[in-house]
Order: C-alpha cells, then structure tokens, then sequence
C-alpha cells in the first residue's frame, strides 16, 4: 500500500530491455542451480598441517615427520624421535555438519592413543560462522585433550555425551562423533593397546535367509525382543537432569505429574523379512524393499508421549537432532533424505504410536545388523530464552538370535519387560494439548494479527479512504508479520505443508501430527477460510513472511536508492505466470512416489534459507535466495508472480472464493490503465478485469478507486458533487457539508487572486488528473 498512490507508476524499460533482463535473470538461475549440487572437494592431512605447528597438537614437539598414507597420519617428533601421531578427523570418518560440509580437525594421539592436542581447521557451520562465537566451539574440542577413547572403551567408562552449546546441536554432536570414532579408528589401524583392525574383527553372524516371511502380532515380537522399548515418566527425566546437575532445567517439567508418560520410544531392525513385513503391513514394507541398497540396513522408530523424538530440527536444517544409531565406535545420524513417515503399524495389538519413522542407514556406513548396537536419545529442556539443558538416554537393541544364521561368542540383550499398557489416545491428546497450553501467549498474539486483518477485510472501503492510515497499518502489519511470525516464530507456511496434508489423506490421517505445531494450524485454518471470502491474497498479500520481505525491500530500494522497476511485457508476464503451477504439480505427483524427494525439490521455495535460517546456511542456499532478493528490487514481487508452489496451491482452490469485494469502474481498463501500472503483481488484465489466482489483495487498486486526485471517474465524480454543492442554497445544506461549501468557495477565491500557468491541452489518449 503506497499511501495515495503517488508515485506508484513503475518506471518501465523498453521490452527488448526486459527481454534481456529476463535472459539474464534465467542464466542466473541455472547457474545458481550448479551451484546448489556442487561437491566440495576432499582434502588431507597435508594441506593442513603447515597451519597447525606440532606443538599444537603435543607439547614439546618441534616437528613433523614424513606423512603415511596406511593409516593416514604424520608422526610428530620431539628431538628427532617419533612422541606421537596426527590424524585428521574426515580421512577416518564422515565428518559432515548442519551446513552440509566436512568440520575437519587436526587430533594428536601419543602411542597409548591418549590425545594430546585438538584443532579446528575448517568447518562451513553458518550458526558459528555468524552466531556462535567460535570459541565456544574450540571449547567443546579443548575438553578432548587428555582422554583416552581406547581406554574409556576397554573399562566401559559411561558416556555422559558431549557440552552441547545451545544452537549449535547439530555441529557439537558431529564434533564429538568424529573424535572419538577417528581415535578409535586410528588405535585399532596402529594396533594400539592391543586393539584388532577392523578386518580381524570377527562378524557376530548372518541374518538368516527367510522364503516367506511370517506375520507376527505385536506381543509376539515384543516378547521375543524383536522390537524394543523404552518407557520414561516426566519425573525419571526430571532425576535425570538433576544428576546431570542442571537443577534448573529439573524444575521445569513438561507436565505437572511426574508419573505423566514424557516418552515410550521403540525401536525394531525391519529389514529382517519377517519384523519387517509384520510391523509394516505389505504395502509399506514393498515400499522399503524397493528403496534398499544391496546390504543397506533400516530401523523403524516409534514415539509416543509428551517428548518427539523426531523434533522439528529436521525442518529447518534437515538433521534429526535428537536421535542416533550407535554400534561400537560407528554412529549414524540421520537426515530428512533418510526418513519415511509411516502412519501406523499394522501388527495386531500395536499400540497407536504418534510419530512412527523409517529411518534408512547409509550403506556407506560400516553397520552390522547381528552386532548389538544402540538408540541414543537426546532430550533437551528450555531454561531460558535462548538456553537450553540436554541429558541422554540409551536404548539397546539386539537381534534375536532366531533371525541370525551364525553367532558368535557375544551376548546378546535380555529382552525388557512388557510395558505397562496405558492410553495411547490419552497420550497423544495430553501432548498436543500441553503443546498449545505453553504457546498460549504466542496464539494470543496471533489471533489479534488475524483479527486486525479480518477487519481490514471487512471494512475495507472505510479503510482505503483513509489513504495515509492504510499505509501505515499496512507496512506495519506485514513487518510484524515478517519479524515477529517469521524470523522469530519461523510460522512460515510452505508447500511442504500442502504435500504432507495430501500424502496423509491416502494413508493415515491424523488431526494430532498438524495440532503438534499450534501458530501453522492456527494459520492454515484462517487462510483456508479466508480463501472461500477472498481467495489466495489473505495468506500471499498479508500473512507471508517471505512476501513481507519481498515487498518491504522493494519499496526501500526505491525509495532510498531510487531502483528503477523493470516493467515486463504483457505477453511475457502472462507466459510466465504458469511456471509456478509446473512447479507445484511437479511437487505434488513426486511426493506420491516419494515424500523425501519432494521435500529436497521444494527447496526451490527461499523460505527454510530466508526466514527459518536466517540466510545462515550453505552457501549455494544463500546465493540462490539472495538472488531472489536483488531480482525483486527491479521486479516487485518476483517470486510470489512467476516461482512460488505455494502461491500455486492456494491459487487453484481460490477460485471458490464466495465473495468479489474488489470494485471496478467500467471505465477500468478502457481506456484507463492506473490500477493496472499500480499492481505489484501485474494481476490486472489490459481490459480492467482482475485475474483472482494472481491477486494478493493489496488493496492498491481500492486506494486509487476512490482517490478523487488520480482516478478520472473518481476526479469526475468529486467535480459533479463540488458544483451541486456549490449551487445548492446553505439552509439545504448539513454543518459539515457548509463547512465544505465555505472551503471551496475559499479555495476559489485564492485561485482568481492568484492566477497560475494555462492550463495545458491534452493530448490524446491521455487522462486528465486534476491537481489542488
């Protein structure tokens, strides 16, 4: 909204300079495209060295020695003798973090593997990058210096996990990992402390080949061990963080009766046929087959409670952050590309579990499925604003020996009891409802944006009369919405959304996984009924953060660096609108044959870089959705016109919409085109008449509409009244319409004393503005 109007009018370049913008613009976007899929290139121990002096990395050290290739390493040597070893962390292990590439540091290790000394050398996390000061990070590393992983594995010494730094979840838990398995890895290649290499390590066993798997119902599997459980109340937890010694995060429970189910976690390995297709059901399970790998292994994880295991990290970086697979000195985390969401559990008698997931091991990964291995569980509590406490839990799992062709010498895992039977229903309801009691302030606040913008709506023609108060409750509204719903809430919608709503009515719906997030329910309900008054331009025109942002920076670019706006072509404007519903279709019919595929090709949308991370993200990312940005200073609104799959799902249902609020004048279009040049969108047609699956409800065209300054037939209609008013005798008159008789005739009488320029002829095809 641009106050009167004045000024709004784009200043257009020709169409061959649009034209070659547009090919500019496309070439930008391919090579933004390259760029999201390239690999960083593998580095080693020795273009790091030279940056890290060996007494760094063991003191009293004065130099290395020359580099071997079996194992990886460089001797560091003290008066010409071999004291130690350097190791880089990525030769041994996967070492990638939240912003997608490798955190490489530099270990040194004496002969009996103790390690002597840690270094950063590189690491591309935006979170410290631009947050977190990186000293916090080489902290967490120092706190490494002095411990012997060989030796904590041979006594059994309890893992208490890492010092998790708050925000930075993702890159300590890689750091930690990466350590510790790089040391081991190191001692058993060197032989240190007796440790055997990884080839001489005898394999446990072989899953046992299955012609036909069995149908097994959930007792049967649980007692068995087949399926594994892990129950914890609010106070087990509540203990648990106080032994932890965050007293403070004790006293802050997710609900005030300690026995209240906080979690029961599962765990089964259902690439065994028979665990598989009974915890599965046939359809699910064939979807697993298809997708496995030759050896590729998969773990189907299964939460109830008051706490998710899967969180919503994963939304905004792509990393569960809560969970992990540990098998000795292997560990495996998983990402969005290695999850499936499965509905149920089909096995008669399961319980009805409120997040299920089927998790993919990488089969890249060194991970033995007859090897007793572990699910390690991180939970977190808010003790600040920006602060949080974490303390782990652990839940082992073994294969039964009836699914192992041969074992060997390694005991297995007594099967845990059975669970005592509580109310699943209960628990899904007490979660989502403990959800929304601890959110209250925020719905509060929320539903006061959505009630100001009901009645913007709905007295919208009181509301663009007054042309400066438009503009101010306009350009208010969507900052509130772009900062506070966006950047500090990250309540941006997004077609992920529309996808996930679509799979889960083809297989199990369940109105408790979309009441787990209360502001985006909250804001899918208001813009769902606000598309059947007024169509799309509810959600894309007002409650869009990221459409926020787009317009907010256009209109300080030109304001403020006087960025002249490209106006495209008419033709080319309407050929481009379609891109945007290819785009979406495309999403959608892919999120049938895969929802992780999906999910990764919606990256096309900016809005998990803009307003979710902040920009703080890989750098491909951040080119591709500051592009975006530059392109909509020239073009208002790029984005939302020609890319957005969101803007396309809302538009096809929009043309429902029950009411046409929006007013014309015949004269609209033929021959006037001001509302037309005014649309950030370019929504409106040469004719006058509005494209409703373009529209974002602006109101822009409303402020014109009865502006009697700028529109002709309101100017005609203003000079009609003023001369009845003029002719009409004061005693037929009301006060205020004197009080205006008086202001005219004063306004008159200044104009004869003082005289201006003649009035300039028009010229055809143009309209006459009258000016005061």
């Amino acid at each position: 909204m641009r106050g009167s109007g004045a000024g709004r009018k784009p200043v257009a370049t020709t169409a061959s300079g649009a034209g070659i913008a547009t090919g500019c613009f496309l070439s930008w976007l391919l090579f933004a495209a390259c760029l999201l899929a390239t690999a960083a290139q593998a580095q080693s121990i020795a273009d790091y060295l030279g940056k890290v002096p060996p007494g760094r990395l063991l003191p009293g050290a004065d130099s290395y020695g020359p580099l071997s290739n079996s194992p990886p390493m460089a001797p560091i040597l003290k008066d010409g003798a071999v004291a130690g070893y350097a190791i880089l962390t990525t030769d041994y292990v996967n070492a990638v973090g939240y912003s997608g590439k490798p955190i490489r540091i530099l270990l040194g290790l004496d002969p009996e593997g103790t390690i002597t000394g840690a270094e950063l050398v590189e690491h591309h996390e935006p979170i410290v990058l631009v947050g977190i000061p990186e000293a916090k990070i080489r902290a967490v590393i120092a706190h490494f210096i002095g411990r012997n992983m060989v030796r904590e594995r041979v006594e059994g010494v309890a893992d208490k996990g890492p010092d998790i730094v708050a925000g930075a979840t993702v890159t300590i838990m890689v750091i930690d990992d990466s350590i510790r398995r790089a040391a081991l890895k190191f001692a058993r290649a060197k032989g240190i402390a007796g440790m055997e290499s990884e080839d001489a390590t005898p394999r446990r066993g072989v899953l046992k080949a299955e012609a036909e798997p069995a149908v097994k119902d959930w007792q049967t599997l649980v007692d068995e061990g087949a399926v594994r459980l892990l129950e914890l109340s609010v106070g087990e937890v509540s203990e648990a963080f106080r032994r932890a010694g965050e007293s403070e995060a004790a006293e802050r429970p997710e609900a005030s009766d300690p026995d209240a189910r906080f979690i029961r976690l599962g765990l089964a390995l259902v690439t065994v046929p028979t665990i598989g297709r009974s915890l599965l059901g046939a359809r699910d399970y064939a979807r697993l087959k298809a997708r496995l790998k030759p050896g590729q292994q998969a773990v189907l994880v299964m939460g109830s409670g008051l706490f998710s295991f899967k969180g919503s990290g994963y939304v905004r970086g792509g990393i569960f952050d809560r969970i992990q697979i540990i098998q000795g000195d292997v560990s495996v985390r998983f990402h969005d590309r290695d999850h499936l969401r499965i509905a149920r559990i089909p096995a008669a008698g399961a319980p009805d579990f409120r997040e299920v997931g089927l998790f993919f091991i990488p089969d890249n990964t060194d991970f033995d499925p007859t090897v007793p291995f572990r699910l390690e569980l991180l939970v977190n509590r808010q003790t600040g604003p920006r602060k949080k406490a974490f303390v782990r839990f652990a839940l082992d799992y073994a294969l039964p020996a009836i699914y192992v062709e041969r074992r060997g010498r390694l005991a297995g895992i007594t099967a845990p009891a059975a669970p005592t039977a509580l109310s699943e229903e209960a628990a899904r309801e007490a979660l989502w409802l403990n959800i929304w009691r601890q959110s209250l302030p925020e719905i509060a606040r929320l539903a006061v944006l959505l009630g100001v913008l009901t009645l913007v709506f709905f007295f919208q023609d009181w509301f663009v009369r007054r042309p400066r108060l438009a503009a101010w409750v306009r350009y208010g509204y969507l900052s509130v919405v772009l900062v506070w719903l966006g950047f500090f809430m990250n309540a941006q919608l997004s077609v992920v959304n529309v996808l996930t709503f679509a799979n889960a009515l083809v297989t199990d719906f369940s109105w408790g996984y979309f009441l787990m997030a209360p502001l985006i329910f909250i804001l899918w309900v208001g813009v769902a009924a606000g598309m059947l008054f007024w169509g799309r331009g509810v959600f894309c025109g007002w409650l869009c953060p990221y459409g926020a942002l787009q317009e907010i920076t256009n209109r300080l670019g030109r304001r403020f660096l006087k960025i002249r706006q490209i106006e495209l072509p008419w033709g080319l404007n309407e050929r481009l609108w379609p891109i945007k519903y290819i785009i979406f279709l495309g999403l959608f019919g892919t999120s049938f044959y895969s929802m992780s595929l999906a999910e990764r090709l919606a990256e096309v949308e900016p809005f998990k870089t803009a307003i979710i991370l902040n920009f703080m993200r890989a750098w491909p990312f951040v080119v591709f959705a500051g592009g975006l940005i530059v392109v909509n200073l020239f073009i208002e609104r790029f984005f939302c016109r020609y890319l957005c799959p969101l803007g396309a799902a809302l538009a096809i249902p929009s043309r429902l919409r029950m009411f046409e609020w929006l007013k014309r004048y015949r004269e609209c279009g033929n021959p006037c085109q001001l509302c037309a040049k005014a649309c950030p969108t370019a929504a409106i047609h040469p004719d006058g008449h509005i494209n409703v699956n373009e529209c974002i409800y602006c109101l822009d065209c409303q402020l014109l509409y009865y502006d009697d300054r700028q529109c002709p037939r309101a100017i005609q209609n203003r000079l009609r009244r003023e001369r009845r008013l003029l002719r009409a005798s004061d005693s037929t008159l009301t006060p205020k319409q004197r009080a205006e008789k008086a202001a005219l005739l004063a306004k008159k009488g200044a104009a004869v004393r003082r005289p201006g320029p003649p009035e300039p002829l028009e010229r055809k095809g143009e309209h006459h503005v009258e000016t005061s």
